[in-house]
């Protein structure tokens, strides 16, 4: 009995390192194949620049506040979203799982529930914000400049990103994480496979800038950020 018993125990062990190997040879391929897979020729100058905020689990895009985005983005006044206040510099966009996104504002506030919706199927949400001015250099921004018609482009998607109702775009009411943020129901279905950082790589693809092929970690995704769109003479995709 006990030397079958560590043969189950030893076929396990065997599966779960086979899991892990696959699971890491995914990433690395993911991360190191860029995705589309021969670039993008263009000869369109980059009069335009975008931020990528990142943390442990989550990337957001930032895109600059001016009379155009103002009025692209005009439903979000509607909503109540104040990005016509003086000190405002940037919209910041974000899509991820409802449960988890509207319930976790903190790491103190993390529960099974939320997370176990994230790791399977959710409902998605967008969560906008605002920012003001944003010191450069820092580890956790990102700055890509970018041509004017992949700046529209991204500018669509994350458009089309938003649920829109007979009543249009609707916020979700007395959700917030603080007084100028909040969120509003969005298009696809979230899983840990295809995530917020996932997202966040298509819409950046569509401003014209390469991924990897598959990046659903932060740190995947701004790996591949900076070894496919580095400018000249800079090392890493930050520009000061």
């Amino acid at each position: 009995m006990e030397a079958g018993t560590a043969r189950q125990v030893r076929r396990i062990l065997r599966l779960l390192g086979v899991v892990v190997l696959v699971a890491v040879a995914a990433v690395a391929l993911g991360t190191l194949v860029p995705r589309p897979l021969f670039g993008r020729s263009s000869d369109e100058a980059a009069p335009r620049h975008i931020l990528v905020f990142t943390n442990p689990i989550h990337t957001d895009i930032a895109v600059p506040i001016d009379d155009a985005v103002l009025e692209k983005f005009g439903f979000l006044l509607d909503a109540g979203i104040e990005a016509d206040l003086p000190a405002a510099r940037y919209l910041v966009f974000g899509w991820g799982s409802k449960a988890f996104y509207i319930g976790t504002p903190t790491w103190s506030e993390l529960k099974p529930g939320p997370v176990f919706a994230a790791l399977t199927l959710d409902d998605s949400v967008m969560h906008v914000d605002l920012a003001g001015d944003v010191a450069l250099p820092q580890p956790a921004v990102q700055r890509f400049e970018v041509g004017e018609a992949g700046f529209a482009a991204m500018l669509d998607f994350i458009d089309r990103s938003f649920v829109r109702g007979t009543a249009g775009i609707q916020r979700i009411p007395e959700v917030a994480y603080g007084a100028y943020d909040g969120f509003f129901d969005a298009h696809g279905k979230f899983n840990a496979l295809a995530g917020c950082n996932t997202w966040t790589a298509a819409a950046l693809r569509e401003a014209g800038l390469t991924t990897g092929w598959w990046n659903p970690l932060p740190a995947t995704l701004n790996w591949s950020l900076g070894l496919y769109n580095r400018p000249p003479g800079q090392s890493d995709g930050v520009q000061p």
